[in-house]
């Protein structure tokens, strides 16, 4: 559920929060210390210094929890034991025991508890929670944690609430539909978990004041139309001047929002996509 706070302040008038204490086994507990490692933030800055990606930075200490998405470790059952918040994503996550004893960090389904199990196995039964490979999945199925290669790890479908559609089993490959209305095709053989990402309600949080966006790590941004010509693109002119070209563009000059294509058109990837996603409103209503 998602909690309004009485308007005592202009900050809590318009802000909100998930309750996580309706979700969460514990909202006191630790993460698992085996598990957990330090995280240092960046910054929004690369290997040499130079920021790549703009407003970022400062924010509260966080540790990183070390995530499974390869589950390489398939027909041996396991039980899940907690479900925990984790700062570095917008999904919960749960804390689950093998029937080996060893233990992990995997992306929690929606409506998962402790106690629930789950197999990642070829044979596995497509229900909640279970992983298997995308041709032995239901046409009309809901999956998430979606590989690229087999085995080399979840890459799609791993944000909160998020969710892809099998639409079809064809010639060796799977077509989803994914969360963006994005239609492409995957290899059968890669793997995927069956179920939906768990915080649905986390898009419908508001932040409500600019203090809690910079303890998230988030910084003010600038209009590219307030700043100096040598700055942006958009920038420079006397007075309230209009950007001087048709496209809107980034800081580098690359064309950017209204729902101007940015994709590369000769990306390696392309001859898997069917159907191009859909801008705007219709992307943004998909669940309606």
């Amino acid at each position: 559920m998602v909690k309004l706070y009485k308007p005592t302040s202009p900050g809590r008038r318009d802000g909100s929060v998930i309750e996580y204490k309706t979700k969460l086994t514990s909202t006191k507990n630790n993460p698992r210390k085996s598990l957990v490692k330090g995280k240092r933030s960046t910054g929004g800055r690369n290997s040499q210094g130079r920021i790549t990606t703009h407003y970022r930075g400062a924010g509260n200490k966080r540790k990183y929890r070390e995530i499974d998405f390869k589950y390489d470790k398939k027909d041996v059952p396991a039980k899940v034991e907690s479900v925990e918040y984790d700062p570095n994503r917008s999904a919960f996550i749960a804390l689950v025991c093998y029937a080996d004893g060893e233990r992990r960090y995997i992306v929690a389904t929606r409506k998962m508890q402790a106690g629930d199990t789950f197999v990642v196995s070829e044979t596995a039964k497509p229900k909640s929670g279970n992983r298997l490979p995308l041709a032995k999945i239901p046409v009309g199925t809901f999956v998430y944690n979606v590989e690229l290669k087999p085995n080399a790890g979840s890459r799609l479908v791993r944000s909160a609430g998020n969710y892809a559609e099998v639409i079809a089993q064809d010639a060796g490959f799977t077509t989803l539909k994914m969360p963006s209305t994005e239609i492409r095709k995957v290899i059968s053989t890669a793997w995927a978990s069956i179920g939906e990402v768990s915080n649905e309600e986390h898009r419908l949080v508001t932040i409500g004041k600019a203090g809690r966006a910079r303890k998230m790590g988030l910084r003010p941004k600038t209009r590219g139309s307030a700043r100096n010509a040598v700055d942006h693109p958009h920038g420079g002119g006397e007075g309230r001047s209009p950007r001087g070209h048709r496209r809107q563009r980034t800081k580098q000059g690359r064309p950017t929002g209204k729902g101007q294509k940015t994709r590369s058109p000769k990306k390696y990837s392309n001859k898997f996509i069917v159907q191009k996603r859909k801008p705007g409103k219709l992307m943004r209503n998909r669940r309606k």
